[in-house]
């Protein structure tokens, strides 16, 4: 099909100029040439045709635009004219006169003619010549934008000429669809180190191009940088619409174990809520816990406690396993504590954080339990994931700066808000289908002869886990399709720090459950964090579950996919669920407060809800089956293709009730299921005629025998005869879903294809990259586009879900604001700045394939099953979608109504390893799946040719039946030539580290095999294999733009057994119809390189040109002569004709042999006399022979070389084989080990360009012709830390000038002089910022902090001050980087947003921008703190600024230095068989040495003047200059600073570590000075050992565990090259110091004074110098340096010397021209440390440096002593005067009224059991109590690091004590003392000794302020003001978790060293010496029960007096009253008796 367009004239037009017009169709625009000085009219008269792949809508439009052309400008519109085709579509042809309208739709005067012809398909679909159109990769339809580049304009002749199309006369451009981006590069999913090299003259004719751009000046005149390839060089494949790309990674990636390590240092905890506790943290992954130790009665303790997990699991189980920290209080081996709160995340979400690690973060903890309290506290730590390979790398730990700002530094993503809410996760569990049996049919057999019904054989319940909680619903008894209706509701913060949920179906059994199947629902894609987004929801929407096969067996092999580990072979289920999320207020009353998981019951919801039921029609034919494996080949094979359970034969399925009621197994009961499945078994195709006439469906081909093709493979002999399958099948309509993600599927697909082709152009260094990422990024934005055009359409569908309307929404958004950044950025693409941009369109690939996943189902997946007498084999699982139809083509699937090559493999974990490389059988299929209603189209993308074969049917209605076989009568015989040239980089199979390879190439049925080549891993085999009359069925010109897929597999030839598989790549033939000429441009095709694959990993490249040329009428004897160099030697093989192999010239190649380093054993036997073989294109040389290895393995004769012929093209140098064999006696030889050097590029020697001699880019050259060997490449080590910046001055003595002071007669300029090589130029270096940096720290220094003397005493200074000091320089550079690039981003963005203002703001970057803004604050914040720390850090360490510093460099000095292979490289040898990158083997295992020397190649014959040169040795060839290599004895000197973050190696998860120094023989152990349990050890030693190079220079440094019982184990060693390293430029023997002076602690090192080593650098590199002059000036080569002239002895006295200037000039040598290189600088560098065992994973890092000295020098003097600081001993006294407004707890006995027995307890930080406290001072009524009581705390203090020593037994078993490291803090607390209860606690402070506020002058002034606000207020150490006294608060929490004040106490802190403290001793409490005065306390305070009348009379007197006195006149009257009653009986008696 093709629309043509003839676009006639334009009248009426105004004015004159020039004109251009431009025609548009479905999204692809065409532009006419230009009209040059056109007046009214314009005729163009051009056609344009536009090829189409689906019909002509009568809705699609056609526009015509015409411009006013302008060469410098945009163009002009003048107006536009639209047409709907919707009368072109009915009548096929149309001619229209209308009129143009302008930009505001009014019509204008000009009218436009054109001619429309739509030529619809004639039984062929949209087959395009082959240059017709420039293709465009997978875009039929030409979704892709032209520019409007002249490039692409011209005359579009729709003529469908075949000869590739000259565009404006480019005749070398297009080998026909094949070159320059080779043909069907197929499936290569390119990682980025891939070698594909291409054939040069492929390439555009850029020089031809580029004039021609500039000619026509593209769209302005402009650079031809501006000019978009977008299609010019997009030939990427041979397009095609007939078939699609296969996939060529076979093996299942995920599944297999991997090794983890999780390491996790927990630092300290803050803030922790409750009183007075004894936390303990513990660490949870999965089901390991640690514990850290307890600390007591502490609510901020610290830990600083490391633990490591190792694990060997699959990815996807580690990254869901969740990681848990919490703190329990109170814990010990009786009781299980207290969980105060706990924090979790899963280990995915640390794995994807940058460097896999959140560094130093803090935690927050929540309680569980309780869900309204809030946060429980903070927890420090530092959790890193280590997969294998992956290197972490941790910031520098030396001194951390405070980072008290919690709130800044919160363990949390990027994007994450910092106050988390709770949320409620609802996920409703309705309903599921299609549930496989679960129990073996016997039993079911007995139960119903027994019972008499039948039952289903399945028990499911559906479990969910979620955030390390699980939820399960209720279980269904026997059901197939179980109803639940139930919820599952979890609690958890939001935005939780899961990434997955997951859902499973599981089956109940007595004895255990499985799993049926297993979906995960990831969180990221069923939500949206922009400011537009929306929380997760999903569904109500079926998921389709995979797993293993559905025949029921006891134990189940594949039980495994089951449980979501690896791809599922097999559908076993589909669920109806929803997800919604709902966030709580805390704060309301009546929600639950604990985190439990619940399940409850939901309400049903109705059939509808998930979307329309829809008959689906699936059709699929086979139209090759080859490459069989030769195990099966012996019985007949079927194959069977299923969609969910539909044409599945074990649970036969019917087609669902009238009433479409999806159901889907059991017909009508048991019986008719059997009957029908048996039917589709025995696949006869006599369909029950249905009453709709509707069919049954066929789900399998017939079985038939395969027949052989060779001793590996057979086939299946369908020749003409295809078999077909069709399937009928219902499910919910929801393709919207589908056909969205297929849009952004093909617009990544296609962005992919580019960004390939623009890396493939940066690597092989051809044509313009920039060009053809324009058109990339073009294509990208008119894809989305396209995409919200398309996307927009049926919004009102049944059965949307809310995710599905916000998907939409957010997609839209996304791929709209994608589109204007691509539009943007390819404004911004510049020749330089090509790779920055392509990594930003990278993260668009990545965000496009994230969004193209669409989380809900629908269709589920087709498998396709080889089926051997009725066992399963091997299967493909084809996605829904790729095969989906849609009449919008965009829509369709990928692989809809395609040819797909498929390759069938093994199930489960079968398929892993060697297993699943071999192809069980490769297909070529055709599938179609659409709506039964559009099935008419179905067959239409099948080959043309064939007559249906429809099943014979009794019926009427033949016509609506699929055919069930395909019968071809056309068929096409062909000759291919596979031009087998050779492959490179071969896996190593064999033992010997070699292969024995032949390759194996398949083509339809045929198969054919090249040579055997052996021992070798680049074999050139130069072998064309002919395969004649083969066969090919379809339409001639179909099958030349389409040819089927050649398979090349490489194999290696073993003597006995069979051949070992290598690896496999695909290739596309180039065809030639018999009626074409053979000839350019596509004929012959040209050499290309394809990748070899191995399962998932690449196995080298092969070198091969394909062609398929047709046999006509006249047979062969018309095919082109092949014409090539026939051997006779090679009997019948054919080598590659010459048109095709390469051009070859003459080369020389110099080899520099040096050495061999290491060799192992061979067979046993040691290596005695080895030599070196050195082989390239079969030429080659032998190094001497070494006459006895263990005395001296370096080679007498160092430099030889041979001459070869080797492409021009350098892309296709062959590989350089470096081989190394033992020489036995009588004449055997064994091969000890073998290198290949795959690209000869970094030793093409280029010879020095004379005409831009200067300086800067001479200094890259390196020393003399040694450049010679990096083609003048040497990477100058990038140092962050070159402190002084030349600024450039001009100067008119004519040298240039490096002035090293800061000198105020030099006006400092701030212009740049260019300096060449004629004018010298001076350079004036600043090195004295000091005085400003002074002046700085005077103005930091706060108010009230008294200045300190700034002269800092030089005898303090030690090594470590400098050590310090410079870690600090460090820290300050990398948080200053970190600042740049946070900067540099941000200005990108600000960029795009700027220039892209048209932009909505919200759809601004791509990610929300307000989560970067957060982050971008916090950093600030974090600078602000660092900065000001910094300040305060300078102040409070002894070393002030003026401490000459070294350079810390945080990696090997070798990765700064690349390696020191400036001249002499190391190649490794390589012996036994490689791994394969899972299993353990390592490349590291099969190294069995290394071959040191180099080799630099140059074409003949070389220029004269080189070998003119004075000094020229001819002897030594390019290889000039160079030491020599005899013995050599030096003294090595190895300084270990220390370790950090070891591998724990004792069961307590810790290490008591010792270094061990190996170097040869000889080997120093410091066994005895073991640092007991630290895994940060402070080694500070130095070791001095003598080698004698080149027998001993590998130096290993191992960490050991020293073990009191057993051996010790080694933790991790580091190895280091010495020789390499003394050999180098860099002079890395001894690094140069920043400073020379000769005493002190900066005393230098070198035994040479830097002016003799400066004497000695001159005379090596032949320079002039250097001249000392009068003034500090210094000369050397053309360059004049300044510096200093005067020096201070240990006396004080000045002295002259050249030292200062000498040095300068060596600080500066990279500066030199042409044998300049940075020297090394004094340093210390960090190692990481490696386990053998363990490799690829960090042990820890140490920290050392190595000096050497040759012996035959003066010595050196003694080593400088690092050894580390002894703390220093200290006494702190605390005198406790007064308390004052304690708060009140008890309550009286006699009053009620509240007092305190008062008393203050206290104690250092870490000495715990070292608590002091004063009396108690009792029954204080106002809160005031008064105690001159005394503590005195001893400790031993680090001033460096503010951290106490403390060194105490672990517990009563510890062997020895060990050391902690605390930061130096002191505890007060205030109690309440009770008799006869626990004392209460009341309250606490506790001062940071080094910075803690002034106390206050009275109780008044002092506040809870001083504690809440502590980083406002000004801060004093007490270690610099000695004595301080002052109020301080007492604060402790209240219930609602607020501080508040409990009570204030008057301290003196008074510090004093330990001899100071000796002489003025002190008692403690107020004891001798030293006495306090006892306190004046109110008489109350006396104990009642030591003198109770005292207390009596107090009680008495004070406060009952009257009372007392009320009572006892009462008692009077009583007792009176009483008396009278008791006498006055008496009386009376007495009265009345008258006695």
């Amino acid at each position: 099909m093709a629309l043509l367009v003839h676009l006639k004239t334009i009248r009426d037009l105004r004015g004159k100029g020039d004109r251009i017009a431009k025609v548009t169709f479905r999204g692809l625009s065409l532009y006419t040439h230009v009209l040059e000085n056109c007046e009214d009219e314009a005729r163009f008269d051009e056609t344009f045709r536009w090829p189409i792949a689906s019909r002509v809508d009568e809705n699609e439009m056609l526009e015509v635009q015409v411009f006013n052309y302008s060469k410098v400008f945009t163009n002009r519109v003048i107006g536009t004219f639209k047409m709907v085709l919707q009368k072109v579509a009915e009548e096929g042809q149309l001619e229209v006169t209308d009129t143009l309208i302008d930009d505001n739709n009014t019509a204008i005067r000009a009218s436009v003619t054109i001619y429309i012809k739509y030529t619809t398909m004639d039984g062929t679909v949209g087959v395009w010549s082959d240059g017709e159109f420039l293709d465009i990769p997978g875009d039929p339809e030409g979704t892709f934008q032209f520019e409007t580049d002249s490039l692409l304009s011209g005359h579009s002749q729709g003529s469908g000429v075949s000869q590739g199309r000259s565009i404006h006369g480019i005749p070398t451009f297009r080998k026909a669809g094949k070159g320059v981006f080779s043909a069907m590069k197929l499936g290569k999913t390119k990682s980025s180190k891939d070698d594909h090299k291409k054939d040069e003259p492929a390439i555009l004719d850029m020089e031809d191009l580029n004039r021609k751009a500039m000619r026509l000046g593209g769209v302005g005149g402009l650079d031809p940088d501006c000019i978009s390839l977008a299609s010019v060089t997009a030939v990427t494949t041979n397009v095609s619409n007939k078939r699609s790309k296969p996939d060529i990674k076979m093996e299942p990636s995920s599944g297999r174990p991997v090794d983890y390590q999780i390491s996790i240092t927990v630092v300290e905890a803050r803030q922790l809520v409750g009183l007075n506790m004894d936390p303990v943290v513990c660490v949870e992954i999965g089901d390991d816990k640690k514990y850290t130790s307890m600390k007591e009665s502490t609510n901020c303790p610290y830990y600083n406690e490391y633990f490591v997990f190792d694990f060997h699991v699959p990815p996807d189980v580690m990254f869901d396993k969740i990681l848990k920290l919490s703190v329990i209080h109170s814990k010990n081996l009786l009781r299980s504590g207290t969980l105060v709160g706990t924090f979790k995340l899963d280990v995915g979400t640390v794995y994807s954080q940058p460097e896999h690690q959140f560094y130093h973060k803090w935690a927050t903890l929540s309680d569980p339990d309780d869900i309204t309290a809030g946060c429980k506290g903070y927890i420090k730590c530092d959790i890193a994931v280590v997969g294998k390979g992956d290197n972490i790398k941790t910031p520098h730990k030396a001194n951390e700066t405070d980072e008290d700002d919690i709130e800044g530094n919160l363990l949390l993503p990027e994007g994450v808000p910092l106050e988390r809410q709770w949320a409620r996760f609802y996920v409703k569990i309705y309903r599921a289908e299609g549930l496989p049996k679960m129990n073996t049919s016997i039993m079911a057999n007995v139960k119903k002869a027994f019972i008499g019904e039948n039952r289903d054989l399945v028990d499911p319940y559906v479990q969910v886990l979620f955030a390390g909680q699980r939820g399960k619903t209720s279980v269904q008894k026997s059901s197939y399709e179980p109803i639940w209706n139930e919820q599952v509701v979890f609690t958890e913060m939001f935005p939780p720090l899961c990434k997955r949920m997951k859902v499973q179906i599981r089956d109940s059994d007595k004895v255990n459950d499985v799993a049926i199947g297993t979906h995960f629902i990831d969180l990221r894609k069923i939500a949206n964090d922009g400011d537009k987004g929306f929380l997760p929801t999903m569904g109500p929407a079926w998921v389709n579950m995979y797993g293993s096969t559905r025949q029921y067996t006891l134990m189940d092999e594949h039980q495994d996919l089951n449980e979501g580990l690896g791809e599922g072979v097999s559908f076993r289920a589909r669920l109806l669920i929803s997800v919604a999320v709902e966030i709580l207020d805390t704060t309301s009353t009546e929600i639950v407060s604990s985190t439990e998981v619940q399940v409850e019951p939901v309400s049903n919801i109705s059939e509808s809800v998930t979307g329309k039921i829809e008959e689906f029609f699936l059709f699929g034919s086979f139209l090759e089956a080859t490459m069989i494996d030769r195990k099966i080949g012996d019985k007949p094979i079927s194959f069977e293709v299923t969609i969910g359970n539909y044409g599945n034969q074990i649970d036969g399925v019917s087609k669902p009730s009238a009433a479409k009621k999806k159901k889907k197994e059991g017909g009508g009961g048991g019986e008719s299921d059997e009957e029908e499945s048996e039917l589709i078994q025995q696949n006869s195709s006599e369909d029950e005629a249905d009453d709709d006439g509707d069919l049954v469906s066929v789900s399998s081909s017939p079985p038939m025998k395969p027949v052989i093709t060779d001793r590996n493979y057979f086939h299946l002999p369908y020749f003409e005869k295809k078999p077909c399958i069709y399937i009928k099948s219902w499910w919910q309509d929801q393709r919207r879903r589908l056909y969205n993600s297929n849009i952004m599927d093909k617009i990544a697909d296609k962005l992919e294809e580019g960004l390939n082709d623009v890396q493939e152009i940066i690597k092989t260094e051809t044509a313009y990259p920039e060009r053809r990422l324009r058109g990339v990024l073009e294509e990208l934005s008119t894809g989305c586009n396209r995409f919200v055009t398309l996307a927009n359409k049926d919004q009102n569908q049944a059965g949307r879900t809310k995710l599905d309307k916000e998907r939409l929404k957010s997609c839209m958004r996304e791929m709209e604001s994608m589109g204007q950044q691509a539009k943007l950025i390819r404004s911004q693409v510049k020749r330089n700045t090509v790779r920055d941009k392509l990594k930003m369109v990278q993260n668009f690939l990545h965000r496009l394939r994230f969004l193209a996943d669409e989380p809900q189902h629908s269709i589920p997946d087709v498998f396709v099953w080889m089926m051997s007498s009725n066992k399963r084999i091997a299967y493909a699982r084809i996605p829904s979608k790729d095969i989906l139809y849609s009449i919008v083509d965009e829509e369709t699937g990928k692989d809809c109504g395609k040819v797909k090559a498929v390759f069938l493999r093994l199930p489960g974990k079968k398929g892993f390893g060697p297993a699943g490389w071999t192809v069980q059988a490769k297909m070529e299929m055709y599938l179609w799946l659409g709506l039964n209603k559009q099935r008419k189209d179905f067959l239409s993308g099948l080959p043309n040719g064939f007559e249906e074969n429809k099943a014979p049917r009794t019926g009427s209605c033949l016509q609506s039946l699929p055919p069930i076989s395909l019968v071809y009568n056309m068929k096409q015989v062909f000759q291919l030539r596979a031009h087998m040239y050779q492959a490179r980089s071969l896996f190593a199979a064999d033992s010997s580290g070699l292969s024995d390879p032949f390759a194996r190439v398949f083509f339809s049925t045929h198969s054919q095999v090249t040579e055997v080549l052996s021992e070798t891993l680049c074999p050139t085999w130069d072998q064309l294999l002919v395969f004649d009359d083969v066969e090919l069925f379809g339409e001639a010109g179909e099958l030349r733009d389409d040819p089927p897929i050649i398979v090349v597999e490489v194999y290696d030839q073993d003597t006995v057994g069979k051949a070992e598989f290598i690896g496999r790549t695909f290739a596309k033939p180039i065809t030639k119809m018999c009626d074409e000429h053979y000839g350019p441009p596509r004929f012959p095709p040209q050499l290309e390189y394809y990748q070899i694959y191995r399962g998932n990993s690449t196995a080298g490249d092969l070198l091969a040109a394909f062609e398929l040329l047709q046999i006509g009428q006249g047979g062969r004897a018309e095919l082109p002569a092949i014409n090539g160099p026939t051997d006779s030697d090679r009997g019948p093989i054919l080598p590659v004709p010459m048109g095709i192999r390469p051009v070859l010239s003459r080369y020389r190649i110099e080899v520099l042999f040096w050495g061999l380093r290491d060799l192992k054993r061979v067979n046993l036997a040691q290596v005695d006399r080895p030599r070196v073989d050195i082989e390239c294109a079969g030429r080659g040389v032998q190094s001497a022979l070494i006459v006895n290895f263990k005395k001296n393995p370096n080679f007498s004769t160092l430099v030889k070389w041979f001459e070869v012929d080797l492409p021009e093209n350098e892309l296709l140098h062959p590989p350089l084989n470096i081989r190394v064999v033992d020489c036995r006696a009588f004449g055997r030889y064994t091969l000890v080990g073998s290198h290949a050097v795959t690209s000869l590029r970094r030793f093409i020697y280029s010879p020095p360009d004379k005409t831009q001699n200067n300086w800067a880019s001479a200094a890259r050259l390196m020393n003399g012709y040694m450049v010679l060997t990096n083609g003048g490449s040497q990477s100058r080590p990038s140092s962050p830390y070159s402190r002084t910046l030349p600024r450039t001055l001009s100067h008119p003595t004519g040298d240039v000038i490096i002035n090293m002071d800061a000198n105020p007669s030099v006006r400092k300029m701030d212009t740049v002089v260019k300096l060449d090589a004629s004018s010298d130029a001076v350079i004036n270096v600043d090195v004295n910022e000091e005085e400003k940096e002074e002046k700085k720290k005077k103005k930091k220094k706060k108010k009230g902090e008294v200045e300190e003397d700034d002269e800092t005493d030089e005898r303090m200074l030690d090594w470590w001050s400098k050590y310090f000091a410079s870690i600090e320089t460090l820290m300050e550079i990398l948080r200053a980087q970190e600042a740049a690039l946070a900067e540099a981003e941000e200005r990108e963005e600000q960029e795009i947003a700027a220039e892209g203002a048209d932009i909505k703001p919200d759809d601004l970057p791509v990610k929300g921008s307000k989560g970067k803004e957060k982050s971008r604050d916090k950093s600030r914040n974090k600078d602000k703190k660092k900065s000001h720390h910094a300040g305060e850090g300078t102040e409070k360490r002894p070393s002030k600024p003026k401490v000459n510093e070294l350079l810390v460099y945080n990696k090997e000095l070798e990765a700064e230095y690349d390696n020191f292979e400036d001249w002499l490289h190391t190649f490794n040898l390589y012996r036994g068989k490689a791994g394969d990158d899972d299993e353990a083997a390592l490349d590291d295992d099969r190294i069995v040495g290394r071959f040191k020397g180099s080799m630099c190649m140059y074409k003949l014959p070389l220029s004269e003047e080189i070998t003119r040169e004075a000094g020229f040795d001819p002897n030594m060839g390019m290889f000039q200059s160079i030491p020599h290599n005899d013995p050599i004895n030096v003294l090595v000197r190895v300084f270990v600073v220390r370790a950090t973050d070891l591998h724990p190696a004792d069961v307590n998860g810790k290490a008591d570590p010792y270094v061990v120094i190996k170097l040869g023989k000889s080997e120093l152990k410091d066994k005895e000075n073991y640092i007991s349990k630290q895994l940060n050890p402070v080694f500070g030693k130095a070791f001095d050992m003598e080698a004698t190079f080149p027998m001993e220079s590998m130096l290993t440094v191992s960490v050991y565990d020293w073990d009191l019982v057993g051996t010790d184990d080694l933790i991790g060693e580091t190895k280091i090259d010495l020789e390499n390293r003394y050999y180098s430029k860099h002079r890395a023997t001894c690094g140069i110091a920043n400073n020379y002076s000769v005493h002190g602690y900066n005393m230098w090192r070198d035994p040479m004074k830097p002016s003799q080593i400066l004497a000695k650098l001159c005379k090596e590199g032949k320079l002039d110098g250097p001249h000392y002059g009068p003034g500090g000036r210094v000369k050397v080569a053309n360059r004049i340096f300044m510096g200093a002239t005067e020096i201070e002895d240990e006396t004080g006295l000045k002295k002259q010397t050249d030292e200062h200037l000498a040095l300068t000039v060596l600080k500066h040598w990279e500066e030199i021209p042409r044998v300049g290189c940075k020297l090394i600088p004094e340093h210390v560098e960090t190692r990481p440390l490696f386990h053998p065992e363990k490799p690829g994973i960090e042990q820890g890092r140490i920290e050392m440096w190595v000096d050497m000295f040759p012996m035959d020098m003066p010595a050196p003097g003694p080593a400088i002593d690092i050894s580390p600081r002894k703390p220093k001993k200290y006494e702190l006294r605390v005198v406790i005067w007064n308390t004052d407004e304690v708060i009140l707890e008890d309550d009286d006995y006699f009053t009620g009224e509240k007092s305190s027995d008062i008393f203050v307890r206290g104690w250092l930080k870490g000495q715990q059991e070292d608590k002091q406290d004063t009396d108690v001072h009792y029954h204080s009524l106002t809160g005031e109590g008064n105690f001159n009581w005394r503590f005195v705390f001893p400790f031993d203090y680090l001033m460096a690091e503010e951290k106490i020593v403390i060194s105490k037994k672990e517990s009563m078993f510890s062997w020895d004590e060990t050391e902690y490291k605390i930061p130096a803090r002191l505890t007060l607390q205030v109690w309440d003392a009770d008799h006869f209860s626990a004392d209460d606690f009341l309250g606490a402070i506790e001062l940071d000794l080094n910075r803690f506020p002034r106390g206050a002058k009275t109780a008044k002034q002092c506040s809870i302020g001083m504690v809440q606000n502590e980083a406002e207020l000004p801060c004093i150490s007490i270690f610099k003001q000695k004595r301080v006294k002052g109020w301080w608060p007492f604060v402790a929490r209240d219930e609602n978790d607020e501080m508040e004040l409990t009570g204030k106490v008057e301290a003196e802190l008074h510090l004093m060293s330990a001899e100071e403290a000796e002489k003025s001793p002190v008692g403690l409490g107020r004891n001798e010496p030293d006495p306090l005065e006892k306190p004046n306390r109110p008489d109350t305070t006396f104990l009642w029960f030591l003198s109770p009348l005292k207390a009596i009379r107090y009680l008495v007197c004070n406060r009952y007096k009257w009372l007392i006195i009320k009572i006892v006149v009462a008692l009077l009257l009583l007792m009176m009253l009483g008396l009278f009653l008791y006498s006055m009986p008496g009386y009376l008696v007495k009265k009345m008796l008258g006695a």
